[in-house]
């Protein structure tokens, strides 16, 4: 054994040979009522029992025996997940577990290496490779009892196999080290944080198993935010924890004082933290250990103000320290740690098993595993270094040095370069670049890295006159200074920033030199950030992530600080639940509703009231149905607070929806819509240009000339949680209000007043007279500018005929097209099969509509660029210049609705081209509004969904309106505004519900209303798979785009249903008693049509889950196929008639959402329903997205969106993927939640990005 220090060779003392199963067992029957799994339901460990022996013999019925490998692949945070892997193991097979979370590719990748058997889902078991005979007793200590995959940040996943004996050797070691003068038992609490496909997790489960404690599996989400697991950890008594000191790091030190077993591995343990988290009443321990040697191959127990060492060897392992030549170095010596014992594992692939595995003969171990890290031998134990090869390892990641270190070394002006990573005071890891110059005289511009590199591997430059190196001539980094210059020597600082500045050189390790210090540029990272604003909080509760982006210079984000109101939280109240009663009246009002929708099909459908038809879809006839109709509805309703789901609500609601049924929405700019204002009660006055949708409620003044442009919310109300408000809001003479704002309840614009573009005005706001409001919650930016003539134009009396029989002819143009596809259908078939030619009507009537837009609008675009700019872009609304941009906009409207499948296409630029627009090569353009003729969109760029591009501005009935510019490789976000005349530079991008500034620079970003400067992560993507792709890549998404017509034939098969069961059911029963059945035939068609739509989702996209996809990959094409099917067919027929109703839910819960009780949901825009998670008694208002996905440099990035209990989500509001709204929390109307943000429980926010509120 050479010269190998006694006590670290162990093998001779491995714990007797058993395995898993037997471990389990003997627990069982000692602690048989003990609490087992706690996953909000607690299972004894006699209950566990029971199910891992059903489950075992299900496994055995299916097939499976002793030696399968078996795949894991299901949620975390759940017992059945634990179930799955205990009956594995009982059936005698080894688990192969993948994260829920990880890409498909993977999971191919692993589950094809280990040739798995069978695998288990959140659907069940699925067998995929059954072998006939077989052993079905429980496992031998020989057999394998898992094999989990690791693999470095560049390399190919490797699958480690680990058997019952070592891993059996490894439970029953770890229990002679913790713990011993009060061993573990059913009193405590195991925290479950890690996912089952890393290795550190098998110590989670048998910490608990082995001693009858109880294993408490915490959310992914949670365990992922860091900061707000230490309040979790308390609430749930946690009092057992393993985790890396990262995530540790990020805790207060309160979090853990349930906790008296602290483990800490995957990574250096810093001596800071255990000064913080060790007491004496409170055991830590540091252990080390890789995949190979099964979990943990040594471990230390570590105290305050000692060194951290990693230990001794657990019994059953034998270590050996070597040097370069494999000789066992002396103590105080430093060499590669080889590991031997009863714990060694083996690779699958056997090649790669004989190289890390080979014999060590200088010691004489016939198997050996080369660890690759440096260590110091002492006799106290044995100490790390770090890694004997170009890897680090960072939150738990490994990553390459040498990949960086090429990338700084390709850099201009860079002569030599040594990548380390460092430590900060803070214990927070920091990769810092070391770099000496050819030229001193200038610098280096590490711009480069921003695009080479991802962001967690982006370097802390360091400039050196030469770096020092090595009698060999290789870097000595061992005599690179570390820590950096950190002392602050920014002079005349404020308390807070000097408070803040230490805060940041504990942090990154890094020098404050002034007050305009900016965090990311000193090396700040998404860790690092979430790390400070745990600090930050200690004296600033409602601090966020958030703001330390909006503000990272060091003054800017210390006036911050000190500006916060204290009183933002808001004092807890019980949101109430929807009451079933008003379920039920929901449901007896949607039928007489669906009959009066009916109305005009069976109109069209009898012989003699074919006339009745034309009248019924005439615009002074319905709108005079659906606004006398919802003022009958809404009589005496005043202004006031009313309860969610109470009888004011559900008129008002039920007021709406007649609207809806007599789609009287359709009609916004054109003459008719102050006819049905008129007949809604609304107060107008002269000259009024109204291009939005007033109150159902009549509860809006309009004085003389004012001018409300497309998209305002001008409805009077809104759910705050489950209080509906209800108020009158008041528009002045001459006031302008924005395009896509929100006017709450009880608003008062003065006189002249301007309202910028997505703007939120608040209800106990008042606009005082000529001034200017932007944002959200809108607030006084200055004076109302002169942008349009102070004497309102002539108005001509013949064009009010002109917009009223524009408008009449634009809302029988859907007709038109259904016509044209009804009599192709006719003249082909007739009764019942008529389903069979439906999808040639559909595609008919799909092309007729399409050709008659583009005749109309390009007749519209005749010389209409040229009218524009000799006009300096104002014309009165009542001219041909201010009609035609009314009409090419309205119809750009319509099209994306009944056109919905040619939208974000390959098509689309080729469309939107064909209309008029300059549109660049390489475009992305989704759902995209704009007057083409009026817009230029550069190479590259991207419009994402709802998005507003250019339109035109209103102002004392004058218009006004010009190109808008979207410079290359630009990105507008989900429903972001680029106003006419806005010229958005190359490389920019602007946010979700965001607006683009009047003036931009290339390659800057935009967030917000009014726009404000944002910082930005570039991802590195291949980029043949987001701008360049390859031909096949185009053609794969060319078929999955022809394939998105299935949902509007789909749709028209479902009309034609309808139509044919209304026809039988006149020549059966009679036109009245048809008429009172039409709704429940409605109602049926309906189903039919979520029915079909939750298929196609299933089958195209099954569970989503968290995960990145380049823009040209099939997943990406088979979701907007399935959300083609959403929007096309289940929409109209389903979604949008029941929007606040429990039928919605219901609906969102079987496409994947996880709803709970008496939720009012009013939106059905949750991209990808499997990732959205909305809690009892919560509020999704109107018009509100749950964006699950983000499109950012043609990368789309999905994570979950969390509506906790209780919490509201107001109208016109968009949260970001991997956000959560706490419990009891309100994010008022109009409001961003940012990326990963995390409300509060029992807070108020608001805004565009959100604050705290009062």
């Amino acid at each position: 054994m050479g010269r190998v220090p006694a006590q670290f060779l162990l093998s001779g003392e491995a714990p007797p040979k058993c395995t898993l199963i037997d471990v389990l067992r003997s627990t069982v029957d000692k602690f048989p009522q003990a609490a087992a799994i706690d996953d909000g339901e607690i299972v004894t460990y006699s209950e566990l029992w029971e199910l891992v022996c059903s489950r075992a013999a299900a496994l055995h019925a299916a097939g499976i025996k002793r030696g399968d490998r078996i795949g894991i692949r299901m949620s975390s945070g759940q017992k059945d997940l634990y179930v799955a892997i205990l009956a594995v193991l009982k059936a005698g097979a080894a688990y192969v577990p993948v994260d829920a979370d990880d890409p498909e590719e993977r999971a191919d990748v692993v589950f094809g290496e280990a040739k798995i058997n069978a695998v288990f889902t959140d659907a069940g078991l699925e067998v995929v490779n059954k072998t006939p005979g077989g052993d079905t007793r429980e496992p031998l200590p020989t057999n394998d009892a898992w094999i989990i995959f690791t693999s470095g940040s560049t390399g190919t996943p490797k699958g480690v196999a680990v058997t019952h004996r070592g891993a059996a050797a490894f439970v029953d070691a770890e229990s002679q080290l913790f713990c011993q003068s009060s061993p573990l038992g059913p009193d405590d609490r195991v925290l479950a944080g890690l996912s089952v496909a890393f290795d550190a997790s098998c110590e989670e489960m048998w910490l608990a198993w082995a001693h009858g404690a109880c294993l408490v599996p915490a959310p992914r989400s949670l365990v992922r935010s860091g900061m707000d697991l230490g309040p979790w950890l308390i609430r749930r008594s946690i009092s057992v924890v393993s985790t890396v000191p990262t995530l540790a790091s990020l805790w207060p030190a309160e979090a853990l004082d349930n906790v008296r077993l602290l483990i800490f591995g995957g990574e250096a343990c810093p001596p800071e933290l255990v000064a913080r988290v060790a007491t004496p009443d409170r055991e830590v321990w540091n252990t080390y250990g890789p995949t190979e040697a099964t979990v943990v191959a040594c471990a230390a127990r570590v105290f305050p103000n000692e060194p951290v060492a990693i230990g001794m060897p657990l019994a059953g392992w034998d270590l050996a320290v070597v040097d370069s030549d494999g000789q066992p170095v002396g103590f105080g010596e430093v060499g590669e740690l080889i590991i031997g014992g009863v714990g060694l594992a083996r690779y699958l692939d056997q090649a790669k098993d004989k190289e890390k595995f080979a014999p060590l003969r200088s010691i004489g171990w016939a198997r050996a595993y080369r660890s690759g890290d440096q260590v110091r031998l002492e006799k106290d134990g044995l100490y790390f270094v770090g890694r004997a090869d170009d890897q680090v390892k960072i939150g738990g990641r490994r990553i390459e040095l040498g990949e960086v270190e090429a990338h700084v070394s390709a850099l201009k002006n860079v002569h030599s370069c040594s990548v380390v990573a460092q430590n900060s005071t803070s214990g927070h890891k920091q990769l810092v670049a070391y770099v000496s110059l050819t030229d001193s005289a200038n610098g280096v511009d590490a711009a480069e890295l921003v695009e080479a590199l991802p962001a967690a591997l982006i370097p802390q430059l360091h400039i050196m006159p030469e770096l020092p190196v090595t009698t060999s001539g290789k870097v000595d980094k061992k005599a690179l200074p570390w820590p950096l210059p950190s002392s602050i020597t920014a002079t005349d600082l404020s308390d807070t920033e000097q408070w803040l500045a230490q805060l940041w050189v504990d942090t990154l390790g890094v020098s404050v030199a002034d007050r305009d210090a900016d965090f990311f540029s000193l090396g700040g990272t998404s860790l690092a950030a979430a790390m400070l604003v745990g600090e930050m909080r200690s004296r600033f509760s409602t601090v966020s992530v958030r703001d330390l982006y909006d503000h990272p210079r060091l003054a800017a984000l210390a006036e911050f600080l000190d500006g916060l109101n204290p009183a933002s939280t808001i004092i807890p109240r019980q949101v109430q639940p929807v009451p079933w009663p008003t379920r039920v009246a929901q449901t007896l009002i949607q039928l007489p509703m669906l009959c009066i929708q009916a109305t005009p099909w069976l109109c069209l459908l009898h012989p003699q009231l074919w006339w009745l038809f034309i009248i019924l879809i005439l615009p002074p006839v319905r709108l005079a149905i659906g606004g006398l109709g919802a003022r009958l509805i809404t009589r005496k309703i005043t202004p006031g607070s009313y309860p969610r789901g109470g009888s004011t609500h559900l008129r008002i609601w039920a007021a709406q929806r007649l609207v809806d049924v007599t789609r009287s929405h359709s009609i916004s700019g054109a003459t008719w819509v102050q006819f049905y204002a008129k007949c809604l009660g609304v107060k107008i006055g002269t000259g009024v240009d109204l291009h939005s949708l007033p109150p159902v409620t009549g509860m809006l003044s309009l004085g003389d000339y004012c001018s409300v442009e497309p998209e305002v919310d001008l409805s009077g109300c809104w759910l705050d949680g489950d209080i509906f408000h209800v108020g009158r809001i008041t528009i002045g003479e001459s006031a302008r209000i924005g395009a896509r704002s929100t006017l709450l309840p009880g608003t008062t614009v003065g006189a002249h007043a301007h309202i910028e573009p997505g703007s939120t005005v608040l209800g106990e706001s008042t606009v005082k007279p000529h001034s200017r409001w932007a944002g959200s919650p809108a607030k006084k930016v200055g004076r109302s500018k002169h942008r349009f003539p102070t004497e309102p134009p002539p108005r001509h009396g013949y064009w009010v005929p002109i917009y009223g029989l524009t408008s009449l002819m634009l809302g029988l143009l859907p007709w038109a097209a259904l016509a044209a596809g009804a009599a192709v259908m006719l003249w082909l078939q007739t009764g019942w099969w008529l389903l069979a030619v439906a999808p040639l009507g559909a595609i008919t009537a799909f092309i007729s509509y399409m050709f008659a837009v583009w005749v109309i609008v390009r007749l519209c675009s005749i010389r209409l660029r040229v009218g524009v700019e000799k006009r300096n872009g104002i014309t009165p609304v009542r001219s041909s210049l201010g009609w035609r941009i009314w009409v090419i906009e309205r119809l750009m409207e319509d099209a994306r609705t009944y056109l919905f499948p040619l939208y974000a296409a390959q098509l689309t630029p080729l469309w939107l081209r064909s209309l008029g627009a300059r549109i660049g090569v390489g475009t992305e353009i989704s759902t995209a509004v704009m007057v083409p003729a009026l817009v230029t969109v550069r190479d590259g760029a991207f419009l994402a969904d709802d998005t507003r591009i250019g339109g035109y501005e209103l102002g004392g009935g004058w218009l006004l309106s010009g190109e808008t510019r979207i410079g290359k490789r630009s990105f507008v976000g989900n429903s972001g505004i680029a106003g006419p005349a806005r010229k958005l530079a190359k490389n920019s991008l602007v946010a979700v519900l965001s607006s683009a500034p009047k003036k931009s620079k290339a390659g800057s970003n935009w967030w917000g209303s009014p726009p404000e400067r944002m910082r930005r992560v570039t991802l590195t993507t291949d980029f043949a798979t987001t701008f360049q792709p390859l031909w096949r890549h185009r053609i794969g998404r060319g078929v999955f785009e022809t394939l998105r017509l299935l949902a509007p034939i789909t749709s028209a098969v479902l009309a034609t249903l309808c139509a044919l069961t209304l026809l039988n059911l006149l020549q059966k029963v009679g036109p009245w008693l048809t008429w009172l059945l039409s709704g429940f035939v409605l109602m049926g068609v309906g189903l039919l049509a979520m029915a079909l739509t939750i298929c196609m989702k299933w089958l195209c996209v099954g569970r989503h889950k968290p995960s990145e996809h380049p823009l040209w990959s099939p997943f990406v094409w088979r979701n907007e196929l399935q959300d083609t099917f959403i929007e096309v067919v289940a929409a109209p027929w389903f979604l949008n008639p029941n929007l606040g109703t429990g039928a919605l839910n219901s609906a969102l819960k079987l496409l994947g959402a996880r709803i709970g009780a008496g939720t009012w949901i009013e939106s059905y825009w949750l991209p990808e329903t499997d990732l959205c998670t909305i809690g009892p008694g919560a509020t999704v208002g109107p018009g509100t997205v749950v964006q699950t996905h983000l499109f950012h440099d043609r990368v789309m990035s999905l994570d979950t969106v969390t509506i906790e209990h209780s919490a509201s989500l107001a109208a016109h509001s968009v949260v970001l993927p991997g956000a959560t709204i706490g419990t009891g929390a309100r994010i008022g109307p109009g409001s961003l939640v940012m990326r990963g943000d995390q409300v509060p429980p029992q807070t108020a926010w608001q805004g565009n990005p959100v604050e705290p509120t009062s």
